[in-house]
């Protein structure tokens, strides 16, 4: 039988319809799979008992004729999305243990159009990272080596799990969130594909949060075709978010083969730095060349803001999380560490239960919010915010997409970065923007360094236009060619 796990969504569903295999089937071979895969350390929770369950229902479903957009595919949850009944831990201490009596909105929604849950995904603590090694559950593995060194490689953060998990074909899909580039920095990091959506486009209810005007879920998944199978089903209007928007949800897949000519594609010289190694720039210049020779027309334009995006997240995102993280005090859900009286308890619980990353940002937070600071810092901050949006803003107005690199290198050694933050927070240079913007933005994989390592081109859209995203992305992921696998992959085909 051919490798289950290796089959894309629309394979996949449609073998099932066929009958050339059951839900149960696919899911027992992920299952398989996951057991030989223990120490990439992708998932935090698993769940065969739920999964097998519902790919049982899927089954049923199958028999009757009335199967549902996703049923049967084995996905991961990036365990930031509450799931009812399953433990949610955010990657902290903090929550071990804490098991929500309610479902996401994004799960919900993905449940319901039949996806299948293998389990909950490692992470960053509360999405706080570049590398996926603040986790309280230790580090994840990318599934990727180099091919000069044999050093265990850190899958990108803080969707690192999922990211992983996708690569080394132990889930199909994956849930991911992006506040500075979640999503797309891992995604590249893995060689596989992912997608932030607009701000607004699925809803934040159930997930827990790191900074509330940045954060937003998407999907990972092996190609632009199973993140598009993805954006569908989880993307739509929730009464429960305020911030969710309430317009119609596109029919991704059957969009994204629609091609590139004609469309106007923009290059932002800002993104042009001269510490990006050769390597990006030069694949960078070839997907230019790709586009440009299928017709689409190449604008150069300027993203005059670009420059301030990192510093002016690093103020906005810390104060929010500052506020957000407040409320884990050892009284309500999760650790508490007693003390004399209740601020003891207090300090002990949050000095206890989160790691040094995330005091960190709560301290940082803490400070440009305080009086004296709140203006020099973070009024400061949101003021570039807006000229940010500005500079996006103007840009459309000449293109319909823009592109990019996705990262400023490809994936480190585990421990490379660590005793520099400044230098970590700097993967998210060419990612931040995006999310200060609220726009949709896309890594898709586009070729290998001289280390045989993934590495992706970014391409970000209008305000809820995915469509023009996922259509360029499909023609690059084409373009390129890009068939490797990861050397986990590899050694265990052989």
């Amino acid at each position: 039988m051919t490798d289950l796990t290796a089959l894309s969504v629309s394979e996949a569903l449609a073998g099932m319809k066929n009958k050339e295999f059951s839900a149960v089937e696919l899911t027992q071979a992920h299952l398989d799979a996951m057991d030989k895969a223990r120490h990439l350390n992708a998932y935090i929770v698993e769940t065969p008992e739920i999964a097998l369950k519902q790919a049982a229902e899927s089954d049923k479903r199958y028999a009757a004729g009335t199967e549902l957009p996703l049923d049967g595919i084995p996905t991961g949850i990036k365990d930031l999305f509450c799931t009812e009944g399953v433990q949610t831990t955010a990657g902290s201490k903090i929550l071990e243990g804490f098991i929500p009596t309610y479902e996401s909105t994004v799960t919900s929604k993905l449940f319901a159009d039949g996806a299948v849950m293998l389990g909950k995904t490692n992470l960053d603590e509360f999405a706080m990272g570049s590398s996926n090694t603040t986790s309280y559950y230790g580090n994840v593995v990318n599934p990727w080596k180099a091919n000069d060194s044999d050093a265990d490689l850190v899958p990108g953060g803080s969707s690192g799990g999922s990211a992983a998990a996708v690569a080394a074909n132990i889930a199909m899909l994956t849930t991911g969130t992006d506040t500075g580039g979640s999503i797309r920095q891992p995604a590249a990091f893995c060689g596989v594909a992912g997608i932030r959506p607009t701000y607004g486009r699925c809803s934040r209810w159930g997930v827990v949060a790191f900074a509330s005007s940045l954060d937003q879920a998407g999907a990972f998944g092996r190609s632009v075709e199973d993140c598009a199978h993805m954006l569908k089903s989880m993307s739509g209007y929730d009464p429960k978010d305020s911030t969710s928007a309430k317009l119609e949800v596109p029919d991704f897949p059957a969009l994204i083969d629609q091609g590139v000519k004609g469309l106007k594609v923009g290059i932002p010289k800002e993104y042009r730095l001269d510490e990006t190694p050769a390597e990006i720039n030069a694949m960078w210049e070839q997907g230019i060349e790709w586009l440009r020779s299928e017709g689409a027309e190449i604008v150069d334009i300027s993203l005059p803001h670009t420059k301030y995006a990192l510093p002016a997240y690093y103020i906005i995102a810390p104060a929010e999380a500052s506020s957000n993280l407040a409320r884990y005090d050892g009284v309500r859900y999760g650790l508490r560490v007693d003390g004399q009286d209740l601020q003891e308890t207090y300090r002990k619980t949050r000095a206890e239960g989160f790691g040094d990353e995330v005091k960190r940002r709560i301290m940082v937070g803490a400070y440009v919010l305080s009086a004296g600071y709140y203006d020099a810092y973070y009024l400061q901050a949101q003021k570039v915010r807006r000229l940010i949006q500005d500079d996006f803003k103007k840009a459309y107005e000449q293109v319909d997409v823009i592109l990019t690199p996705a990262t400023p290198s490809s994936a480190f050694a585990i421990g490379e970065n660590e005793d520099d933050p400044i230098k970590m927070y700097l993967n998210d240079v060419f990612t931040v923007t995006v999310n200060m913007a609220g726009l949709p933005g896309m890594s898709v994989p586009a070729g290998l360094d001289s280390r045989g390592l993934p590495l992706g081109l970014q391409v970000i859209g209008r305000p809820f236009d995915e469509a023009s995203i996922l259509r360029t992305c499909r023609f690059l992921e084409r373009a390129s060619a890009f068939k490797a696998k990861p050397q986990f992959l590899m050694n265990k085909a052989a």
